[in-house]
Formats: C-alpha cells, sequence, structure tokens
C-alpha cells in the first residue's frame, strides 16, 4: 500500500494531508472482491460485479482534492460500489456521510466491507439521481458514475457555496466537473479533464 500511496503523491494526485491521511488509514484490499486482493494495491479500477467497478485510486484523489473536503462536512455519495470512497471520506469528515446505492447486493457488499474497516456510514438504495432529501442541504455531494448532465436534483440539495463532483458527458467517457453552487440561481463549473466511468443510472441519469 505504500508504494501506491508514494505514487499517488509523486504525480501530484494527492495533494494535501487529509487526503494522504485517508489514503494511509483505509486498506483497498478491504473493498475489493477476494480473487482481485493482490491487485488492491494497483492505480487501476477493478470489476466489483454487476457492470459496476471500484476507481482508480488517482482517479478518487483528484476527486477528493477537488471537492476540498473538511473535517464536519456532511457529504452525500452517489454510488457506493463496494464502500471504499465512503470509508475515505468519512475518515477526512467524520460520520456525517450518506452514500446511495441503487443494486442492493452491492449495497450489502459496501456495508460489510465498511463494518469490517471501522467506519460508520449511512447507506440508502435507491436512485442516486434523486439524492436525499431527508439529510439535505450537503456540504459536499460526490457522484462516482457518468451522468449526460447534472442532475438539477442535486444541486438543489447543495448547500450554497457547497460543491458537487460528478463526471458530465458520454456514456463511459465524460469530463469532470465541479460545480460550486455560488446561489441559488447561479452555479460556478470547473472541468478536472477528461475520466472514464460507468453509467448513471436513474431518472435524472440514463
Amino acid at each position: 500500500m505504500r508504494n501506491l500511496i508514494d505514487h499517488l503523491m509523486k504525480y501530484r494526485y494527492i495533494k494535501s494531508e487529509s487526503v494522504k491521511r485517508a489514503f494511509e488509514k483505509v486498506d483497498r484490499k478491504l473493498f475489493v472482491p477476494e480473487y482481485l486482493e493482490d491487485r488492491a494495491y494497483s492505480d487501476h479500477p477493478l470489476p466489483i460485479g454487476f457492470n459496476q467497478t471500484i476507481s482508480a485510486p488517482s482517479m478518487i484523489a483528484i476527486m477528493l482534492e477537488a471537492l476540498d473536503l473538511k473535517r464536519g462536512d456532511k457529504v452525500l455519495e452517489i454510488g457506493t460500489g463496494s464502500g471504499y470512497n465512503a470509508a475515505l471520506i468519512s475518515e477526512i469528515v467524520g460520520e456525517n456521510v450518506f452514500s446511495i446505492e441503487r443494486i442492493p447486493e452491492l449495497a450489502e457488499f459496501a456495508k460489510n466491507n465498511l463494518k469490517k474497516s471501522g467506519y460508520k456510514v449511512k447507506i440508502l438504495i435507491g436512485d442516486g439521481t434523486l439524492g436525499y432529501e431527508g439529510e439535505s442541504p450537503y456540504d459536499k455531494i460526490i457522484v462516482t458514475a457518468a451522468a449526460p448532465k447534472i442532475p438539477e436534483t442535486l444541486i438543489k440539495q447543495l448547500k450554497i457555496g457547497g460543491k458537487l463532483c460528478i463526471p458530465v458527458g458520454e456514456r463511459y467517457f465524460c469530463d469532470l466537473i465541479v460545480a460550486e453552487k455560488i446561489s441559488d440561481k447561479k452555479i460556478k463549473k470547473k472541468n478536472y479533464g477528461g475520466c472514464a466511468f460507468v453509467p448513471l443510472i436513474g431518472k435524472e441519469g440514463w
């Protein structure tokens, strides 16, 4: 794991002490299928079943750094997957992390992974494009699947001054966008470059 973290720091994927500490404390090996444990510390996406993946560590680091996560932030994640991303976020911000997964079997996989690694994240099963109004507004929202556009519902559930990180574009090939909510009628977007993600399925997705 040390070699992976050194790689992420060398190429400036990890820039902050908080993200570095999260990667040091959360063992990726606990969040991949057993038959892929020998590849857990490679900087590549890995399959986790149901046509879903655990993202490459470098891509996760880019997203976490772009969000500028702070201790005490309330965070909504769309696409729980294996729970790895949620664990990293929880390590940085604390226990105010909520995650939505549309595939029940993956939600269960993530719950088990988070439990054995010691992180408390509230996992919900449902359409992530609709967010989770029950705990809104959020300081930060992170979407781990590609959408044709930024779901309006997620913007509404973001605090003024909050940030939303989401891949936007075509299925699988898109741009990583961070949208900062300036006011109820204005958002400021920044493009962090091309990326590849599984499609965001739902009412405001594909």
